[in-house]
């Protein structure tokens, strides 16, 4: 038997509570499909790998009613869920999440495979370090600290799972939304979602809806329950300075034959100050924030000292303010360098070339395209000649130009953002309050990226983003998890969400 603990609390739950009345033992006893829906393979990378997470979807949403269809993508397809209103005449909100999970390493999950649930803790150690313990299934999950381990257990199936048990407990009620109910579910989200606006598009009166309710991300560090209104874009750029044809001996031609790694190490200080703000002209146009705004971010419980001390610095860059202020602008940053050799394989080289990886988070003030033409300007003002990003300099070039660059780059997607006093921010804030007693978390932006602005442009919606898992969860990285005590509260969310009317 494969989840014996498990298996065996849900049996005696079925003798407890036949008709499983109650929200805490939906919850509870939906553990073991939660699990098996987390078995399933679900890396894009790899072809058909997503296939059987699109059955499971079709099977799980069909069963409960809603019409199902896959909407034909350059990509893998989409998936939608329909569920209509009792009346034509409601309004549609549009939730999406998105089913595929990051790549893994098999070799750095601790517990367990990343595709075998497993239930455990996390500890730290005096030294700060981190270790896992496995942990039985608790009496009382909602309120312990065990964890579930599995790639994508927070990052994004969680939330899918959390509506559909949501679901159930309104129609074992007897309710159901004052609203026309679609689920879209992206099954490439973490590959960027590459052909996602041109099927927005050809899609958009299967997609068109009054609200978009993105389910995607954590909550605040302070572990309470959040609603963010918009998320930053992302670009990418790949900056390659060129030295000698080949690597020659640093004695021979040391001092004389130029090193492309310093030139590469002093372009990319040209970029920044010592504060960390980008220095090219033009790069923070258009952002103004307003005393309202500034009130609104005021509210945000951050603790600078403990957001420090968590991750290991002194000062912070001087962007903004503070943390939720910095978030208001796009950034700048060095994401690898590469050049030489180092470490063991060291030698006594000037290398051929430097190439530097950039990505810049956009905000809705700022377009990808244009600041990539920013950065290109800022490297030829420089004195770098760029040469086309699709093949390498010439030896003419190479005699005619004393800076050779290339520089190649791409907006994956730009950013969006929703004003949370609008209908859709005002609609969820009650349900949230109402639901918990207080009021949730407010943030203008995240500093994530997420691909929503296809939806927000084409469908012309507003979007907000209601995350719900724990802000310690490992996204993207080996031993991913959902503290139980998150996986209840977001059922607890979203059936809340259902069951408010606009």
């Amino acid at each position: 038997m494969r989840y014996p603990l498990t298996l065996l609390l849900l049996c005696w739950l079925c003798t407890r509570v036949p008709a499983q009345d109650g929200l805490y033992e939906r919850t509870l006893a939906s553990l073991p499909d939660y699990e098996a829906f987390l078995a399933i393979p679900n890396d894009a990378r790899i072809e058909g790998q997503l296939e059987g997470n699109l059955q499971w979807l079709e099977r799980e949403f069909s069963r409960r009613g809603f019409a199902t269809q896959r909407l034909p993508n350059a990509g893998i397809d989409l998936f939608l869920a329909t569920f209509p209103a009792e009346s034509a005449a409601a309004e549609t909100v549009l939730f999406y999440g998105h089913v595929d999970g990051q790549s893994v390493d098999s070799s750095r999950w601790v517990l367990a495979p990343p595709y075998t649930p497993t239930y455990g803790r996390t500890r730290f150690d005096a030294d700060g370090s981190v270790r896992y313990e496995k942990a039985a299934l608790p009496a009382r999950p909602d309120t312990s600290d065990v964890r579930l381990f599995a790639r994508s257990s927070s990052d994004a199936k969680a939330p899918i799972m959390m509506f559909l048990v949501a679901w159930d407990e309104l129609m074992a009620r007897g309710e159901r939304p004052g609203y026309t109910v679609k689920f879209v579910i992206d099954p490439m989200e973490e590959t960027s979602s590459p052909d996602l606006p041109g099927a927005v598009e050809t899609h958009r009166q299967a997609l068109a809806a009054d609200h978009l309710v993105i389910l995607d991300g954590p909550v605040h560090l302070v572990n309470q329950p959040t609603l963010v209104g918009g998320a930053r874009g992302i670009a990418t750029a790949e900056i390659t300075v060129y030295g000698p044809k080949l690597p020659q001996h640093s004695g021979h031609y040391g001092n004389y034959a130029p090193n492309p790694a310093l030139r590469l190490a002093q372009l990319l200080a040209t970029m920044k100050d010592q504060r960390g703000r980008v220095t090219i002209p033009g790069f923070y146009d258009g952002i103004e924030l307003d005393a309202a705004t500034r009130e609104m971010m005021a509210t945000v419980p951050d603790d600078p000292a403990e957001i420090r001390e968590k991750i290991g610095f002194s000062e912070p860059d001087g962007v903004g303010k503070n943390l939720q202020e910095a978030l208001q602008y796009p950034s700048l940053n060095i994401r690898g360098m590469a050049s030489g050799w180092v470490g063991d394989k060291a030698r006594t080289i000037i290398p051929a070339s430097a190439i530097a990886e950039l990505d810049l988070r956009l905000v809705k003030e700022s377009d990808g395209d244009r600041l990539l033409e920013l950065v290109r300007v800022h490297l030829e003002n420089q004195g770098f000649h760029l040469i086309p990003a699709d093949r390498e300099p010439t030896d003419e070039e190479r005699l005619a130009y004393p800076r050779l660059a290339r520089m190649q780059g791409q907006t994956s997607y730009g950013a969006f953002r929703t004003d949370l006093d609008g209908p859709t921010g005002r609609w969820l804030r009650r349900a949230l309050e109402d639901t918990f007693g207080t009021p949730p978390v407010l943030i203008r932006t995240m500093g994530g990226s997420v691909p929503i602005a296809p939806f927000v442009n084409t469908l012309d919606v507003p979007a907000v983003v209601l995350p719900l898992v724990n802000p310690d969860n490992n996204q993207h990285s080996p031993n991913e998890n959902i503290r139980l005590s998150n996986y209840f509260r977001g059922v607890e969310s979203l059936y809340g969400v259902l069951r408010t009317d606009l």
